[in-house]
Formats: C-alpha cells, sequence, structure tokens
C-alpha cells in the first residue's frame, strides 16, 4: 500500500514541480486565444477552465488507462514506474506542447503543426496515420463499452446492438457544435469517472488486508514471460504517453481563453489520466495476485477487458456499487471515442481546407468516417486494439520531435531537452515493439531478440542524430553568430 501512496504522492507533486517547469519553459503569454479572437460556434467557442479541463480528461481518458494499465498489471509493481515517470516527463509534456502548439497555430490538428515544424513530407505522413489511428481510436471506444453495457443490460441487447446506439450518438457528437452535447453532457459523465476512481481505489486499499496491495518489485512478474521492454511500455499507453492527445488537445486549444490555462488543461488532465492508470494497475495486481499462481489468473483472462473489469467492480463494490463503477467505466471510452471521430473530421478539414461552419459540409465528413468504424468493429477487436496501442505511441514520438523542434527554434536550443529526450526514448520503444510484436516483424517469436533491441535503439540514435544536425546545431551556430555581432 505505501508504494500505491508514494506512487500517487509523486504524480500531484509532478504536476506541481515539472509542469510549473514544463510552463516556464514553453512562456505562455496574453496573446489573444482563437476562441477569443473570430468565435464561429462550431469548433471555436470559448470555455471556463473548469469545462474545458474536465472536457480534455473525458477526451483522453478512453479504455487506455483502464485496459492498458490491467493489461500492464501482468508485468507486475513494475508498472508503476512506467506510469509515474512516463506521465510527468513525458505524457504531460507531450499533452501540454501538443495543446499550446495548436493554440499558437491558430487550433490547427496536430498533422498540420507536425509538418510546419518538421517538414511538408512529415505533414502528408501524419495527415494520414492520425485519420487513421482516429478512426481505429473510434472503433476500439465504440466496440469496448458495448461490451460493457451488454455485460449490465439484458441478453437481446448485446454487442452489436449496443455498438450501433453508441455509434448514432457518436455521430450526433462528431456533427453538433461543440457546446450542445459535449460541453452540456460531460460534466455529468466528469461525475461518473470521478466516483468510478474514488470507489475502485477505496475499496483496494480497504481490502488491502484480505487482498494485499503489493509493495515496488522490478522483478518481471509475467506470467508468460514476456519481456518489460518494450511490450509493457507499448501496452501502458495512455496512462503514460499517449499520441492520441495530441489529436485531441486541438479541441481545448480552439475553445480555451487564455494561454495561462495550458498547464491546468493540458498537463493536467495527463497527470489525472496518470492517476486513473495508477488505481486500475494496483487494483488489477491486488485482486489478481497469489503467492501460489502470480498473475497467471489475470493472464488467462486476457489481461484488460470488459470480463475483468466487471468481475473486479462486482466484487470489491457489490451489485450496486458495481453498476456506479460501471458507468464511470463506460463513460471513459464513450467520451474518447466521440471526440476521436470529431478530431479525424477536423483533421480532414485541416487537410482538405473544408469549412466546418457549414452543415452539409460536416456531413460529408463524418458520415464516411462513422461508416468505416463501423466496419472495422467488425474486425477482431485484440487485434486492432495492438495496433492502435503501437500507432498511439509512434504518434506520441513524432509529436515531441515537433514540440522538440518548435522549442529549439523559438525558445532556446537547450529548452528543446524537455521533448527531445522522451522523444529518442518513445523512439526506441515504437522502433522496437514494432520489430519485436506478433502483429510487426515477429522477431522476437524467431529468436531474435538481441537483433531488435539493437535495431530499435539504432533506430532512436539515428532519429536524435537527425535532430541534432538538422536544427540543433544550426541553432546553435545561429546563435552564436548573433552573440558576436
Amino acid at each position: 500500500m505505501l508504494t500505491f501512496f508514494i506512487c500517487l504522492a509523486a504524480l500531484v507533486i509532478g504536476y506541481l514541480i515539472y509542469g510549473t517547469f514544463v510552463e516556464k519553459v514553453f512562456k505562455p503569454d496574453d496573446r489573444k486565444t482563437p476562441a477569443v479572437d473570430h468565435p464561429d460556434g462550431v469548433d471555436y467557442v470559448p470555455m471556463k477552465p473548469w469545462r474545458a479541463f474536465l472536457i480534455e480528461l473525458l477526451n483522453i481518458a478512453g479504455l487506455g488507462p483502464i485496459f492498458g494499465a490491467i493489461s500492464g498489471a501482468l508485468w507486475g509493481p513494475s508498472v508503476y514506474i512506467w506510469i509515474v515517470v512516463g506521465t510527468i516527463f513525458a505524457g504531460g509534456v507531450h499533452d501540454y506542447m501538443a495543446g499550446m502548439l495548436s493554440e499558437r497555430n491558430d487550433g490547427a490538428s496536430i498533422s498540420e503543426i507536425t509538418g510546419k515544424y518538421l517538414g511538408n513530407g512529415m505533414k502528408q505522413v501524419m495527415r494520414v496515420f492520425s485519420v487513421i489511428l482516429l478512426v481505429m481510436t473510434g472503433t476500439v471506444f465504440m466496440v469496448g463499452p458495448a461490451g460493457l453495457l451488454a455485460l449490465l443490460t439484458p441478453s437481446w441487447a448485446g454487442v452489436k446492438f449496443w455498438t450501433i446506439v453508441v455509434l448514432i450518438y457518436y455521430f450526433l457528437a462528431t456533427l453538433l457544435p461543440i457546446d450542445k452535447i459535449i460541453g452540456k453532457i460531460y460534466p455529468l459523465f466528469g461525475v461518473c469517472l470521478i466516483l468510478m476512481c474514488l470507489m475502485v481505489g477505496g475499496a483496494t486499499v480497504v481490502n488491502d488486508g484480505s487482498r494485499p496491495m503489493m509493495e515496488l518489485t522490478l522483478e518481471n512478474l509475467n506470467p508468460d514471460g514476456q519481456p518489460i521492454w518494450p511490450l509493457m511500455f507499448v501496452t501502458v499507453a495512455c496512462g503514460a504517453i499517449s499520441g492520441f492527445h495530441s489529436t485531441q488537445a486541438p479541441m481545448m486549444a480552439r475553445c480555451m481563453t487564455s494561454e495561462k490555462q495550458g498547464r491546468r488543461i493540458f498537463y493536467g488532465a495527463m497527470v489525472a489520466e496518470g492517476v486513473i492508470a495508477l488505481i486500475w494497475a494496483s487494483a488489477a495486481i491486488a485482486f489478481y495476485y497469489n503467492p501460489t499462481h502470480g498473475l497467471s489468473d489475470l493472464s488467462d483472462l486476457g489481461g484488460g477487458n470488459s470480463t475483468v473489469v466487471y468481475d473486479m467492480c462486482e466484487t470489491l463494490l457489490g451489485p450496486v456499487g458495481s453498476v456506479i463503477a460501471m458507468l464511470g467505466v463506460i463513460v471513459c471510452p464513450i467520451t474518447s471515442g466521440d471526440t476521436a471521430f470529431r478530431s479525424a473530421r477536423l483533421t480532414l478539414a485541416d487537410w482538405f481546407n473544408i469549412d466546418q461552419a457549414n452543415l452539409k459540409k460536416r456531413l460529408l465528413l463524418a458520415v464516411p468516417l462513422l461508416g468505416i468504424g463501423y466496419l472495422i468493429s467488425l474486425m477482431d477487436y485484440n487485434v486492432v486494439w495492438r495496433y492502435f496501442s503501437w500507432s498511439n505511441q509512434t504518434l506520441a514520438m513524432i509529436t515531441l520531435w515537433a514540440a522538440a523542434a518548435y522549442l529549439c527554434r523559438h525558445v532556446g536550443k537547450n529548452a528543446s531537452l524537455i521533448c527531445a529526450v522522451p522523444a529518442t526514448f518513445m523512439s526506441a520503444v515504437s522502433a522496437t515493439y514494432i520489430l519485436y510484436a506478433p502483429e510487426g516483424f515477429q522477431m522476437g517469436s524467431h529468436g531474435m531478440t538481441s537483433l531488435a533491441y539493437g535495431i530499435g535503439i539504432a533506430v532512436a540514435v539515428l532519429f536524435l542524430a537527425i535532430f541534432l544536425f538538422r536544427i540543433y546545431i544550426p541553432e546553435m551556430r545561429k546563435g552564436s553568430r548573433l552573440s558576436a555581432r
């Protein structure tokens, strides 16, 4: 239990200290935000900071910090380190920079921002990559809650029925002005989310005698012997760092009324998601670990999924408590899936310069996106989830490199290190994972694990070298010439 509370405190302290440091590096000022400068009543809508924070949290806190954290629990308490360190030094920085760069570029989507700071070629890659990721995200966050709702309702209302219901809601949330549905019902959803966290976390602490919360150990407890590197760093994506967040940040960048709200809205929401992931990871370890079989029971159930969440909630909280907690769990993916499709619409609108104040033009983009999402929902959910997780971390890597380039050119070369260091680390994670994993080049299955590790690290070093020689060193020389004058 001590480890849990130390990690919880570390997340709060990290927000207060490192979050403030990142804010000072970026230097927010009093310039007019896009929502103040040109509100359009659809996407550029001024909002109060508390509402913007709550929407941002619900946008990013999908199934990742629940299903992903529970699956990450298969490696044991070592997952706590990744959640805490990843959230403070990588995820929080990533989310803050993505939101603030969008705000300073008139609320532009992440693909347009990347193109501006990393070149037109990367812009084209990111446009395609981000739309695919967003549709995949919307899909997994459509099927996931449908499965949870099916567990709470009569047998005739199965997964397919609830998938269609959720899809109809997504259509309305994607199409209508942001303050008509999202801005009005998210506060209610936020209450469900907070209650879920308090109830599951509280029950885990109270039951510490019968289901002890494990203290920190670096031992790999994965029942199947799967390595911590790189698998755990991709499995626990949204609870530590997630590129999906960079696709969501522009929505609130178009609604904030002051740059100085950025730390609370973006960095703060990421820390709050880290708390959610920490609660579910610790709860899963305490619930399923036993000295004889370790975490094999959790592994046999497939890690994070609807059945596991329902089993934990019902046992820890009883029939009534489990329904309340499950509503909070259901809220997470629904409030991320709707904005995933909305972000996909905005990304395509930025790409092809389509005016979104016009309802017919919004329909032109929304209908095909949701139709494709439904077709993907008919595929194997686990396969879609694995590709979603890897895409998440790859997008985060690219966003961090774009942010590092911005800081190097517009703030100072050393300022860029707060993004360049985690960008290098995530480059190694993404490259190694796709080489090692079964859904990638399967090098881990063919006895080439060491080679996969070596190539992954080499890719990270290559990306760092490109950044140093194309951006960092030229800026350093430019600064030296200016000083000489």
